[in-house]
């Protein structure tokens, strides 16, 4: 067995792969890892090493390979410069703690869509309806980033393509 890489130990990829050494021996080495991958073993160094951005194909091979739906989500919002602006950074948590997470959201499911309705029911929102709207929007965010996060787990624990 390799022995672990220090640089690179608080690198996502790196840290992804290292996981899934557990059930994959090859993935134990960049080299096995690389080989896998389609990439050069000093390509996969740089990534992990934070050097050089991975692609994102690369990216989608690794969450593949390494079962980790997660660095998906990571490259997005942490390293693609567009997605840095508007995707949210989720992380994998046990579903105990989801399904709380989801049902807190959906609290005031009925008093998000009666306050929605109020506002745009005459077809204009007004400034004083601007704060109550922001509320609902803020809400349907907490409400989607859930659902998010359920779909991970699902596409993590369940192998699911969603």
């Amino acid at each position: 067995m390799s022995k672990k890489a220090t640089k690179a130990a608080d690198n996502i990829y790196y840290k992804a792969r290292m996981e899934a050494a557990a059930t994959n021996d090859k993935l134990n080495s960049r080299e096995g890892a690389a080989e896998l991958l389609g990439i050069d073993r000093t390509r996969l160094a740089h990534i992990e090493l934070d050097s050089v951005c991975a692609y994102p194909e690369e990216i989608l091979m690794m969450s593949e390979i390494y079962n980790t739906p997660e660095i998906e989500n990571y490259y997005c919002c942490e390293q693609c410069p567009i997605g840095k602006h508007n995707v949210p950074r989720l992380e994998v948590v046990e579903i105990d703690r989801l399904t709380i997470g989801i049902l807190s959201s959906l609290k005031d499911v009925t008093s998000i869509k009666e306050s929605l309705i109020e506002i745009v029911a005459d077809g204009v929102i007004t400034e004083d309806e601007k704060p109550q709207l922001e509320y609902v929007l803020d809400s349907l965010e907490r409400i989607s980033i859930e659902a998010q996060k359920l779909k991970l787990w699902a596409q993590k624990n369940l192998k699911l393509i969603i």
